[in-house]
């Protein structure tokens, strides 16, 4: 695994494995979260892509339409398998869910009478906040080298967290920001060589 690409290891991950992996994922988890589930288990358990290759996708299924989770199932699968490894991910990822809703739909008045279901439903949302706070923190540490990040996540989660600022505009500032204070240190090495 050392040393070569997602793209490289494409032809060790089995669709069915994806299909697995997401499966679990969707069936196991609730009140959001998933993108650190797919972290852990993509990065640090089965070893399929690196931190630095899922990264990227983390960023990606933020910015891009649509649900966080599905986005990032999507990425991942392109990332190990291409089109069919992203198709396998996404199906994966929805159906437990799908079925699950549909059930949960039907026996939606009975499960409320249920003493400390909605405490419970409290606590797993808790914990995936705290997952998702984790991968964020993950993810500070791996890409602020200097002060310039550090500034751009703290106007940004306090322009959308704090002052409930649109996050598209948000974005469209704060995005071109971030790469014009990162560009000098890039392209610096370049320049002197």
């Amino acid at each position: 695994m050392k040393g070569g690409s997602a793209l490289d290891k494409a032809q060790r991950v089995p669709l069915a494995s994806i299909y697995r992996v997401f499966f679990e994922i969707g069936l196991f988890s609730f009140g959001g979260g998933l993108v650190s589930w797919i972290y852990r288990d993509v990065v640090e358990i089965r070893k399929w892509m690196t931190k630095e290759e899922f990264l990227p996708g983390i960023a990606l299924s933020q910015v891009m339409p649509g649900v966080s989770s599905t986005n990032c199932a999507i990425y991942v699968g392109q990332m190990l398998r291409g089109a069919a490894g992203a198709a396998t991910a996404l199906v994966a990822m929805l159906t437990a869910p799908f079925l699950c809703a549909l059930a949960a739909a039907y026996a939606y008045k009975w499960l409320l009478k249920l003493p400390g279901f909605q405490e419970a439903m409290v606590g797993v949302a808790a914990a995936a906040i705290g997952m998702l706070l984790r991968t964020g923190f993950d993810a500070a540490k791996s890409t602020t080298k200097g002060l310039a990040p550090i500034f751009v996540m703290g106007v940004t989660f306090a322009a959308v967290g704090i002052f409930r600022l649109p996050i598209i505009p948000v974005v469209a500032v704060m995005g071109p920001l971030s790469v014009a204070l990162a560009w000098p240190k890039s392209a610096a090495p370049e320049d002197a060589s």
